[in-house]
């Protein structure tokens, strides 16, 4: 059974497909996205459950001509990761299909859509999912996070990193020798690291108790020296933050 995700910036176009998708008997799921950036998030989510995950997308149907980010920018975002959905693009002009099947598309359905026709392509679609060869899913190192940095992947060592700063769906991981970007929400590592001694000390920021070097208290206000930076704490973690601090002495 397939899980699919239907693209298209145009409300009666995207449900019509989702109800032929819906009366496939081969498609076990089938959201809808109003356009690429939505569906680049819900993607996002898939990859990080894995290809066995509970939020895992099997196939993307995607129309091409879309404001802002359109259908063949994201399936070339979609190229760069190591296992992303197939592609199948349904559009209501021809000139692209070249571009397309460059992109390892596994069909190209022309609107008006026909059941028969889009019948078609998810049969292409499962056949090439239940062939495709499996990449290893490998748990996670503890010790150590994947970054990115110019293409190529490198491991950061937890206990590196001695605070982490939120920027909107993402983190930046500081260490004494750079920082580093990572797709990952504050709160997950906020959860995950707690028994390693990371705590939060503001909504922006996690601190590494190690690497906390002074307290400060001056005029009401509570500041923590991590390395060479001074980090603000807000109130409602001041009292946790010096209880902690106060233990580890």
């Amino acid at each position: 059974m397939l899980r699919a995700l239907a693209v298209d910036d145009e409300r009666p176009s995207l449900e019509e497909l989702l109800y032929l998708l819906n009366a496939d008997p081969r498609i076990g799921s089938a959201e809808g996205a109003g356009d690429a950036t939505q569906a680049l998030r819900r993607i996002n989510r898939a990859l990080e459950s894995g290809p066995d995950g509970p939020e895992a997308i099997d196939v993307v149907f995607l129309d091409i001509q879309m404001p802002g980010l359109d259908g063949l920018d994201l399936a070339r975002l979609l190229t760069g990761f190591a296992q992303p959905p197939l592609v199948v693009f349904v559009t209501a002009h021809e000139d692209f299909a070249v571009q397309a099947f460059d992109l390892k598309a596994v069909d190209y359905v022309l609107k008006p859509v026909r059941k028969e026709r889009l019948a078609e392509a998810v049969r292409r679609a499962a056949e090439r999912r239940d062939t495709a060869p499996r990449i290893p899913v490998h748990e996670p190192d503890p010790d150590h996070i994947p970054v990115e940095l110019g293409g190529v992947t490198r491991f950061v060592s937890v206990d590196d990193i001695t605070h982490v700063e939120a920027q909107g769906d993402y983190a930046r991981l500081h260490t004494d020798k750079g920082s580093h970007l990572v797709r990952i929400p504050l709160s997950t590592l906020e959860e995950r690291w707690r028994s390693r001694g990371f705590v939060r000390i503001h909504r922006r920021h996690l601190v590494a108790l190690r690497h906390v070097g002074e307290l400060r208290l001056d005029a009401g206000t509570v500041s923590v020296l991590v390395g060479s930076e001074e980090l603000q704490v807000s109130r409602r973690h001041a009292r946790e933050l010096r209880d902690l601090l106060m233990r580890r002495t």
